[in-house]
């Protein structure tokens, strides 16, 4: 089996998400509060001795039908699993599992906004929901994922994106799941950030605050206060 590695930095969940991973498997890793997306992945990296390794966010709620048994002879590409959403029930990559090849992850171009299409040119899409993406955990967890999201679909900075998946998915982040917990945040993220996608898509710079925390949290607290 290939190293699994849950990386948590702030979310509410993370440690009932962790207990819960590591009590079916022992041996997973945990990398936690590391500051910046590229370098918690490369942290968790170093941590795994496999060529390989299967990465977990924070507010993943792994299904009890997933074992972490697929194996692969594409030492080179990036596969991501499908995950759940429970505010829009939209089921496709966005925090789902990930394998990862390890070289490449420690060597990744830490300068693109978008970590996962970061590390490799060969990317595989797993039709297999791995989890529920339960980021809906509190008002400002819920409001950073779906602005980090559609921004990354508004302003197109994920490689190989369809025009008709990416729409679709806008369409449903911004409209949809208003009565769910958190749904009220996640509707006005989502929204802030398409706007600010679709505003800043040729501003590289820009797009790669995103992946600053704390700038989300100002841009969080400047909204609701």
């Amino acid at each position: 089996m290939y190293d699994i590695v849950f990386i948590s930095y702030n979310e509410p969940n993370a440690d009932e998400n962790w207990q819960r991973l590591s009590s079916r498997f022992p041996l997973a890793k945990r990398v936690h509060g590391v500051k910046g997306i590229h370098q918690a992945h490369i942290a968790a990296a170093k941590k795994c001795f496999t060529n390989m390794f299967w990465v977990v966010d924070g507010d993943a709620v792994i299904l009890d039908t997933f074992d972490f048994s697929y194996k692969t002879k594409s030492s080179d590409t990036v596969h991501v699993w499908r995950s759940s959403n429970p505010i829009n029930d939209l089921e496709y990559g966005n925090g789902g599992v990930k394998l990862l090849p390890r070289s490449m992850t420690i060597n990744m171009d830490i300068t693109k906004p978008d970590m996962t299409t970061s590390i490799s040119t060969k990317f595989k899409p797993v039709l297999e929901i791995s989890n529920i993406t339960a980021f809906n955990s509190d008002p400002f967890n819920t409001w950073k994922s779906a602005f980090r999201e559609c921004c990354k679909l508004s302003s197109k900075i994920i490689d190989r994106q369809k025009t008709d998946e990416t729409q679709q998915r806008l369409s449903a982040w911004c409209t949809k799941g208003a009565t769910r917990l958190y749904g009220e945040y996640a509707l006005a993220g989502a929204k802030a950030g398409a706007m600010y996608g679709t505003k800043n898509s040729n501003n590289v710079e820009a797009l790669k605050m995103i992946n600053d925390f704390s700038w989300l949290k100002l841009q969080f607290e400047e909204t609701y206060d």
